[in-house]
């Protein structure tokens, strides 16, 4: 009588076991979906950050040879350093590149002012098969900020008395005499003239 009592008993439970085993296969196959999910988003973040720095960047690079260009001319210095580079290219095709180069593709790029792009990118895989319906045609979206700051500051005089004399600039606290005579001897790089990165 024992005996066939075991074995009802574990003919019950067998179905429960195969039940269970079937349960935690689900679980993990949805954790991994939510996973492939969270990568793709990752990367899509990536791109996007990358992308809108590569803009403000390219800003930034435009900018400097602005500067370098009316540097006899310190009246337009302000302009400049506000971000009023006179004809400038849009720097959109640069972000377009660098989300290639993370695999994705640009969605949109809009200049934020002169001093600043916001991106918008979509990663060119999809999330890919699996347990969660729909996610085979899922692509990521993120989009990113970045902003360029002037790390330089000037004292322009009311007149110079038609000497030529430049006025020193100051970046980060470091001190640049530009020589008129020679003004190209020793400059900035547009990294020292301006700061580039993502807004918070």
């Amino acid at each position: 009588m024992t005996r066939r009592l075991s074995c009802d008993d574990a003919g019950q439970a067998f179905p429960i076991y195969i039940m269970v085993v079937a349960g935690l296969l689900f679980l993990a196959f949805a954790y991994l979906a939510v996973g492939q999910a969270a990568a793709n988003r990752n990367g899509a973040q990536t791109a996007a950050d990358a992308a809108a720095l590569a803009a403000a960047q390219d800003r930034r690079d435009q900018l400097a040879g602005a500067w370098v260009e009316n540097l006899l001319d310190p009246t337009k210095w302000e302009a400049i350093f506000n971000g009023d580079g006179g004809a400038l290219a849009s720097s959109c095709p640069r972000a377009g590149q660098l989300a290639t180069q993370n695999d994705a593709e640009v969605l949109a790029c809009v200049p934020l002012g002169l001093l600043g792009y916001e991106v918008e990118v979509q990663t060119n895989k999809p999330v890919g098969d699996s347990i969660v319906p729909g996610t085979e045609g899922k692509y990521a979206k993120a989009s990113a900020t970045a902003v360029i700051e002037s790390r330089c500051v000037f004292d322009l005089p009311v007149d110079d008395g038609g000497d030529g004399v430049l006025p020193q600039l100051t970046c980060d606290g470091r001190d640049w005499e530009l020589d008129p005579e020679d003004p190209l001897e020793l400059l900035p790089e547009p990294q020292e003239l301006f700061d580039v990165h993502l807004a918070d």
